[in-house]
């Protein structure tokens, strides 16, 4: 199993990273604020006004470290890439499946059946703690029916459709979850988040996608080309596949133990004049820390039955698509929680 490495988070703006022999070092103007051996990074995270010099950057393609830039609320800007790794039969194969309506459509029913039986574990899990709703009993069964149907769904766009329908349910909900007085949860509103709760999710499903994006780029699979969302320029469909299996057990199930557990309170968000709304730098670090403290903590793998950290589930689940790809296994197995 592959090692689960340190992610470097720079948010102190004005700060230059730059390789020193075998090292990464920080420093804002003539304060040195860091050195780190390299072989302990797995993936550098640039928030805001952050200088990079060419020669890390090229060092970071080489050895395989993500190096990624965000604006300083969060919204992903772009990622350096190095040569492309892995079997190019492996990704011609991608290529062909993707234009194969029967292949596209199996792998994406998996992943949308995934997504909802996920989401459904997180409100029976919530139930089962804190007693019977009849809000999330309802919401539940709904998404019990929406597993039925997805399993005979024909098209990749007829289980995009179910897909969405399960989403509206779920979110509809939401509220239900959140026990901290004072966040409201409305509705999911993206581009750009109105918010707290929003705003959370949407920094937390930011940082789950560069992480699936570095895990299929690991195995040798294109982060570009999807099953299930369709191709766009500059989007990492496949990485949003594979997100769509940990939005719920992974970035909501920690949104909302951030807020329930006042981690991240009221006070500690932006609102700008265009209604947008974002985390403050002191916040934004808080989570950071609490996202690092959670990619260390183990779990059982239902397939794998192995305990692995959540940090490595992209890995694995990059792994086993790659196999299913190569035609190492029959089906590709999505990652469902108990």
């Amino acid at each position: 199993m592959k090692k689960l490495l340190n992610t470097l988070y720079i948010t102190r703006q004005e700060s230059y990273l730059h390789k020193d022999r075998e090292t990464i070092v920080i420093k804002n103007g003539d304060q040195k604020l860091g050195q780190f051996p390299s072989l302990t990074i797995g993936n550098i995270l640039c928030f805001g006004q952050i200088s990079v010099s060419p020669f890390l950057m090229g060092y970071c393609g080489e050895q395989g470290i993500g190096l990624a830039f965000y604006t300083e609320y969060g919204r992903f800007l772009a990622r350096v890439q190095g040569k492309q790794t892995g079997n190019v039969l492996l990704r011609r194969a991608q290529y062909r499946w993707a234009d194969d309506e029967s292949r596209s459509v199996a792998i994406a029913r998996l992943m949308v059946a995934a997504k909802i039986a996920n989401g459904r574990s997180v409100l029976m899990r919530e139930l089962r703690n804190h007693g019977d709703n009849p809000m999330l009993t309802q919401a539940s069964d709904k998404l019990a029916n929406s597993l039925r149907r997805v399993k005979h769904a024909k098209t990749v766009a007829e289980a995009m459709g179910m897909e969405g329908d399960a989403a509206a349910t779920y979110f509809s909900i939401f509220n239900e979850l959140i026990r901290e007085n004072g966040f409201v949860f409305g509705g999911r509103v993206r581009r750009p988040p109105t918010d707290p709760v929003n705003a959370l999710l949407s920094f937390v499903y930011s940082l789950i996608t560069q992480e699936c994006a570095s895990a299929l780029q690991g195995v040798g699979l294109d982060p570009y080309v999807g099953y299930l969302h369709q191709d766009r320029p500059g989007r990492l469909s496949l990485a949003l596949d594979l997100l769509e299996e940990f939005r719920a057990p992974w970035a909501d199930r920690f949104v909302l133990t951030l807020i329930n557990r006042r981690q991240i309170q009221l006070k500690d968000f932006v609102h700008e004049a265009s209604g947008a709304v974002r985390l403050s730098d002191d916040a934004r670090k808080a989570l950071l820390v609490a996202y690092q403290e959670r990619k260390q903590v183990e779990v059982m793998h239902p397939y794998l039955q192995e305990q692995v950290p959540i940090g490595l589930l992209p890995h694995c689940q990059a792994m086993l698509l790659a196999r299913h790809i190569r035609g190492d296994t029959e089906f590709y197995t999505p990652y469902i929680v108990k």
